[in-house]
């Protein structure tokens, strides 16, 4: 239990369920290199009295060999190879029937939707193993997981069929926050200030397996290119491996998440149909809300509620980085992301970053300023004049009549808000109150780093949030 970095939540919901009095079936989901393995096996200290992972892209014989090889492993004995699930899943009843261990029998299947090959008759055994044996003993748990999220919300959590509403509990593992971040680099031995492990974040996006790869003994940037530029770098070809490994036809979500790369402050329905050329429907609301499920994008809802203006915006770190600065970029020396820390592409990129680390943790914001226990719902905000008009990208709408405009500024000091700047905010907020007929009072909020100047602007803002405080 001391390994687990973080996941405390995920920790005490664990602990909550294995001591449940009923059969549990549940599903642990998210997506690749987030660490649902890792938590399952470091929870359970690796003792199951039944475990099996799939094999990526390996034939039904395959697959059956590794589960006979799995059984005779626990059960001791020699088990005859099965020709098919449905006989591979008698074989399992058979051998929990003969465990006369006390307390749970915890069964964990890894990487299950890379078990239900093309005809193989996977998910009709294993639906048929649940409903007439496992559900009905006090003493089963068993996990399944899987980075595929779609094909575990489709086929198992959102089944029609033999397995709706069997799934006892989910579990959806997310990336690490700021803090879990923190305390996992603090694990390696590795000392960065808050400010580089914030830079980190903007390109890893708080992914364990990612953030593994560092080496101690180098500095950041050196890191990143080891990592994305340097020759045989890990994480170079990890793009690719990450969208298919998660669907089923990847170029076409790679073609949404590459147009909304191209318009960092997101997309409407609309523009991501122009851009991506993937025509507008069902299978595009589908891809969506598979992209958001899997936490590659979210959806930003407009303050107006006009669901044709939610805006559609890539928040995996991983991805925007890629596309930034490696795909399609020619590298001519191994120190290429440290010659880029002064240049202008890179302020470019990490001011928006910033930006978005800010937006995925919002409920450290609303922590600093005080709220968290106010009910309060985050958009963001276009006016009428899409050309010309002011945009709010991230706004916290509160149930005690105050709604804070959201301003996220990246620097390496102090921001200083001058005289146009100063102009700009007040304009911004009049235009808000003016186009929404709001009637809450409207707070400026000025997300910084290192804070704002207290200079003769200042008094205009009512709240701050520093770098800090998201961790």
């Amino acid at each position: 239990m001391a390994e687990i970095i973080g996941r405390e939540t995920e920790i005490k919901r664990f602990t909550e369920y294995i001591n449940s009095d009923k059969a549990e079936l549940v599903a642990v989901y998210g997506r690749r290199r987030v660490g649902k393995t890792f938590l399952i096996k470091r929870f359970f200290n690796e003792k199951f009295d039944f475990y099996l992972s799939g094999a990526e892209n390996a034939s039904k014989q395959q697959q059956l060999f590794n589960f006979t090889a799995a059984l005779n492993k626990y059960s001791g004995k020699e088990n005859p190879i099965v020709k098919d699930w449905q006989n591979a899943f008698i074989q399992l009843e058979q051998y929990l029937r003969s465990v006369k261990t006390k307390g749970r029998k915890v069964i964990f299947i890894d990487e299950l939707p890379w078990l239900d090959n093309a005809k193989s008759g996977f998910l009709s055994a294993f639906e048929y193993f649940w409903n007439t044996f496992a559900s009905s003993q006090k003493d089963i748990f068993l996990i399944i997981c899987g980075s595929a999220t779609s094909w575990i919300m489709n086929k198992i959590i959102k089944n029609r069929g033999g397995l709706h509403n069997r799934v006892t509990r989910q579990i959806l593992l997310e990336s690490f926050t700021l803090n879990e971040t923190e305390q996992f680099l603090k694990s390696k031995k590795m000392i960065l200030s808050r400010f580089q492990i914030a830079e980190c974040y903007m390109i890893l996006g708080g992914i364990p397996y990612y953030l593994e790869q560092l080496e101690k003994p180098l500095s950041l940037s050196q890191n990143i290119d080891n990592l994305f530029f340097n020759k045989n770098a890990t994480l170079q070809e990890e793009y690719s491996k990450l969208y298919s490994s998660l669907f089923k036809s990847p170029e076409k979500y790679m073609r949404i998440i590459e147009a909304l790369a191209k318009k960092r402050k997101g997309l409407i329905r609309d523009e991501i149909v122009k851009f991506s050329n993937i025509s507008n429907g069902g299978g595009l609301t589908t891809m969506l809300e598979e992209l958001e499920l899997c936490g590659f994008i979210s959806i930003n809802n407009n303050f107006s509620t006009k669901k044709n203006l939610q805006l559609y915006q890539l928040t995996d770190f991983y991805s925007l980085f890629y596309l930034h600065f490696v795909k399609g970029k020619r590298k001519t020396n191994s120190d290429y992301w440290s010659s880029l820390i002064d240049s202008g592409e890179y302020k470019a990129w990490i001011g928006y970053s910033f930006e978005l680390l800010c937006q995925t943790h919002i409920s450290q914001i609303k922590r600093a300023l005080s709220i968290g226990g106010v009910v309060s719902y985050t958009s963001g905000w276009r006016s009428k004049d899409a050309e010309n008009g002011a945009q709010i990208d991230f706004l916290i709408d509160r149930n005690d009549n105050v709604i804070n405009l959201c301003e996220i500024k990246y620097s390496t000091k102090e921001f200083v808000i001058t005289k146009n700047y100063d102009e700009n905010l007040r304009n911004k907020r009049s235009a808000f109150i003016e186009e929404t007929n709001t009637k809450k009072s409207v707070h400026i909020t000025m997300v910084t780093t290192y804070g704002v100047k207290h200079n003769e602007y200042w008094n205009n803002i009512q709240s701050e949030v520093l770098l800090d405080d998201l961790f």
